[in-house]
């Protein structure tokens, strides 16, 4: 690494500049969710054919499952620029006014958690989906006048992981709707192997099926916990990882089957053993365990929920049988106990 590298910030190991490509640059690269692929197939195909801008596009679901992927995706098959935010970084309306002015025609223009666009920003876009224009408002008091601002053809694709937050005049506002959801073992034993592929890292088929199981039906998830196997395989044999080298390292980091983690786990055993199985509430629930509401709600009660581990009721969240079973909990005991209080 030379001096001007150091100074810059910027990293230029060999490793460091393979990694990026594991993110997929076309649909067919893209695994899982075939039926959401063909459908955007045949939706970027007439756009083009038409020489007319996508839809705007709505991207839902659980981090990690490749939303700013897809936008990527959608840019590179339309062959168009790509234009990324975030809902966070747009603060005033001149921002967002900054970025629609200085594209070009068609572009993909990305809004990462879209649900938290301020109110006059938000006001703003509609009139940008539907019109390509932008409404200015020059001076103040009686001699204020609004302007409009026309601005290129583009394509909005907002990305949340609370749909239920966005208001509805903006969603409706939406042509495409995609839903992404978690995926199978086959599908993340794919992704496993193309990426240790790119990466050139050896790895057995027993290895990319125990790493498969156990990465919360997330592509993020698989993607590192395939980086740490590999600096277990480099450190503790030589390189390759196998099916012993993915056992024994998961167990040091403490991930079981089913992709749990610890604070997975004390989240079961939390409801269990100090709420009687419940019901208890999220806010109880996250301060009992010392996480963050929204890390609760959004990254960790998700999984849960789809595996069978926990369920929400109109009073809280409970744990259900399968929860007492992998933790060796007897749960007449605990259920038991509440009842005497």
């Amino acid at each position: 690494m030379d001096s001007s590298s150091l100074l810059s910030g910027e990293i230029v190991g060999d490793d460091d500049k393979k990694e990026p490509a594991i993110r997929p640059q076309l649909l067919e690269d893209f695994q899982g969710q075939a039926k959401l692929k063909e459908n955007l197939s045949i939706y970027i195909k007439a756009a083009k054919e038409r020489n007319d801008p996508l839809d705007h596009v709505f991207l839902s679901g659980p981090p990690g499952l490749g939303k700013t992927t897809l936008a990527g995706i959608m840019a590179n098959e339309l062959g168009v620029e790509t234009r990324v935010t975030s809902a966070p970084a747009l603060d005033k309306p001149k921002d967002l006014a900054g970025l629609l002015t200085t594209i070009s025609e068609r572009t993909v223009f990305f809004i990462d958690e879209i649900h938290r666009l301020k109110p006059a920003i938000e006001e703003m876009l509609y009139i940008a989906m539907e019109d390509y224009e932008l409404d200015w408002i020059i001076g103040q008091g009686p001699s204020a006048r609004t302007l409009r601002i026309p601005v290129p053809p583009f394509t909005l694709v907002g990305a949340t992981t609370k749909p239920g937050r966005v208001s509805s005049p903006l969603y409706t506002r939406f042509g495409i709707n995609v839903r992404l959801d978690f995926y199978s073992h086959s599908e993340l034993r794919s992704i496993v192997e193309r990426s240790a592929e790119i990466m050139e890292i050896p790895i057995t088929g027993d290895a990319a099926d125990k790493l498969s199981r156990c990465s919360r039906g997330t592509p993020r998830v698989a993607n590192r916990i395939l980086r740490r196997m590999r600096d277990f395989a480099q450190i503790q044999s030589d390189g390759k990882i196998t099916g012993k080298i993915v056992e024994n390292s998961l167990k040091r980091l403490e991930i079981d089957d089913y992709g749990l983690e610890k604070l997975d786990r004390e989240i079961l055993k939390t409801i269990i053993t100090k709420y009687s199985g419940g019901p208890v509430g999220a806010e109880t629930l996250a301060i009992s365990v010392g996480e963050g509401i929204d890390s609760l709600e959004d990254f960790y009660e998700p999984y849960l929920i789809q595996q069978g581990f926990i369920k929400r009721t109109s009073r809280g969240r409970v744990a259900t049988a399968l929860a007492y079973e992998h933790l060796g909990l007897d749960r007449s005991e605990y259920e038991n106990q509440g009842l005497l209080f």
